[in-house]
Order: structure tokens, then sequence, then C-alpha cells
């Protein structure tokens, strides 16, 4: 914690308080990337998977809306989890 001017303790407070917000929006998108992931490799229904794709798509988006992704960032890995998902769709079918 800083030792220096008022300021740069509330600073230091709001840093921790969004640290904090970020780190579990991060962990949630961690999550359904990963369950869309694994949906994806394994032999799960074409509805089932399309749909955690679809809710990894969804909270990479509210991760940009609140700042804790880079736009360009959420973009290359929604590109990379839809390239895989139509790559399996394609050679199930």
């Amino acid at each position: 914690m800083p030792k220096g001017k008022k300021t740069d303790r509330k600073r230091f407070e709001r840093q921790e308080k969004h640290r904090l917000r970020n780190r579990s929006v991060r962990s949630k998108v961690k999550t359904f990337v990963t369950k869309a992931r694994v949906a994806i490799a394994t032999d799960t229904p074409v509805g089932v998977t399309e749909e955690a794709v679809r809710e990894a798509v969804r909270e990479l988006d509210i991760a940009v809306r609140k700042g804790v992704l880079h736009a360009n960032n959420a973009a290359r890995r929604k590109s990379r989890l839809m390239k895989r998902f139509h790559t399996s769709v394609g050679a199930s079918a």
C-alpha cells in the first residue's frame, strides 16, 4: 500500500477493486471458453456444442464491454473458437 499522498492510497484502493472484479470476469470467460472447447473436442451433439460456443462468445463480448479484455483479443479468441467449431462440425457431417 502506498505511503505517500492520500490520492495515492485512494487510487490503490480503486485498483484493488477493479483487479478483483476483472479477475472474476476473466475467470468466467475462461470457464465458458473451456466448456466450449471440451464440447467441440468430444462427441457432444451439435446443438449442445453450438450453445456452448454461443455462450462463450457472449461472455467474451461482455468482458470487452466491461473493459476487461481488449476488443482485438476477444475477436481473436472468438475467431479461433469458431474455426474449431466449424472444423469439427464439418468433420462430423
